[in-house]
């Protein structure tokens, strides 16, 4: 039985933990001993977890770096202390805050307070990149190294001098998309020949029966609900859904808009959104365990994103086989053919509003899309056998 590690930040909300989740939920478990490390002992799809998964004990340095810096001297952690501070200069340093990653300039400073793993792995797969990907690298005996590579690597922004050391030492680097592939191999022509794609995993049985669960929302709301799934940072376009939200309102559309996520931006967007006197319409709802089921009762779904690597939830969304509004972020087209399964709009709120408006007022156009939709087949399950193929060429 082959042993395989697993290594990703947290398994908090977002496209690549709920993917790895996915992915472990079809796992063969009869030929595969299974680990998970985590940089973070808790999360939103921990319960999501399959029962076969071995979870390590997250390394001592994450366990001790949320506590406060008097903490740490009074109870003699005088090596994470060292750490601690070496990583707040760092950070402050606008010379790294320009030219590198903040997962880089934690890493020079963290790897000094990590042990290697002392297990040996047949295969040992960094899930993400940033940490995981130097932790893989550095801190795993394994005899063959694979890390992926779900965002669109240029604009994360990752430094390629910094990364390029790192990246030599895997035997297969693994890209979400076509488009994060040819952005990562033009960044790093070195290790083209060791690049592919394999699509985040995406389980229609699993997303239709959560889906069917108890819950969703609770207001009793009547008009139209519109639904946004995501993180609540820049690149997800929250400002533009915000804007086109008081634009619709503004023109008597009986509506809601609901986002699920949590992020850097929250006190940003409260704001934004009392400043549009919308709290009343644009709602935060939060993390939620299973967003499904809200996605199951919303009526439209929209992705204002500014970038993705992929877009789960809009795959997720056409699972549930409901009408899109998504933004012509760059790889949009690997998923949504415009006004066949979905519009793609221009990135900005006012074509936002008007894909919206359009879906609502054109009935003959919502049934065309719910019927393209449900002749789909947007699972990506059989992907789980490229993996396979990788992990079998050890």
């Amino acid at each position: 039985m082959k042993k395989v590690l697993f290594v990703i930040d947290s398994l908090n909300s977002g496209g690549a933990e709920k993917s790895l989740v996915s992915l472990l939920a079809l796992f063969n478990y009869q030929k595969y001993d299974v680990d998970l490390l985590m940089f973070s002992p808790s999360g939103l799809y921990l319960p999501l977890l399959h029962e076969k998964v071995n979870l390590l004990d997250v390394p001592n340095y994450f366990m001790t770096q949320h506590n406060d810096i008097r903490s740490l001297f009074k109870n003699k952690k005088f090596k994470e202390l060292f750490i601690r501070i070496g990583i707040s200069c760092s950070l402050r340093n606008p010379f790294y805050k320009k030219h590198m990653h903040s997962a880089q300039i934690s890493w020079k400073w963290i790897k000094k307070g990590i042990d290697q793993i002392k297990k040996e792995y047949d295969i040992a797969i960094a899930y993400s990149q940033g940490t995981p990907t130097y932790f893989v690298a550095e801190k795993v005996i394994a005899k063959k190294k694979i890390c992926w590579i779900n965002t669109d690597y240029k604009v994360a922004p990752y430094n390629k001098n910094f990364d390029e050391k790192y990246y030599e030492q895997y035997d297969n680097v693994i890209a979400v998309s076509d488009h994060n592939k040819a952005v990562f191999v033009n960044e790093m022509p070195g290790i083209v020949k060791k690049t592919s794609v394999i699509y985040d995993i995406v389980s229609p049985s699993l997303i239709k029966s959560m889906a069917s669960s108890f819950g969703g929302f609770t207001d009793n709301f009547d008009g139209l609900r519109i639904l946004t799934i995501g993180r609540l940072v820049d690149v997800k376009g929250y400002d533009l859904a915000i804007k086109a939200c008081f634009k619709l309102k503004q023109q008597g559309y009986k509506i809601k808009w609901y986002a699920i996520g949590e992020g850097n931006l929250k006190s940003k967007l409260e704001t934004m959104i009392r400043e549009y006197q919308l709290e009343d319409t644009f709602i935060l709802l939060g993390i939620k365990r299973n967003p499904y089921v809200f996605l199951k009762q919303c009526d439209i779904y929209v992705q204002p994103s500014r970038f993705e690597g992929y877009g789960l939830a809009i795959a997720e969304a056409r699972i549930l086989q409901k009408p899109i509004v998504a933004t012509n972020f760059t790889v949009v087209t690997n998923q949504i053919k415009n006004k066949e399964n979905g519009l793609i709009v221009d990135m900005n709120s006012e074509s936002i509003s008007i894909g919206i408006k359009e879906i609502i007022k054109n009935r003959n156009l919502r049934e065309y899309l719910y019927e393209n939709l449900s002749r789909e087949r947007a699972g990506t399950e059989q992907e789980i056998e490229k993996v396979y193929s990788i992990i079998e060429s050890v």
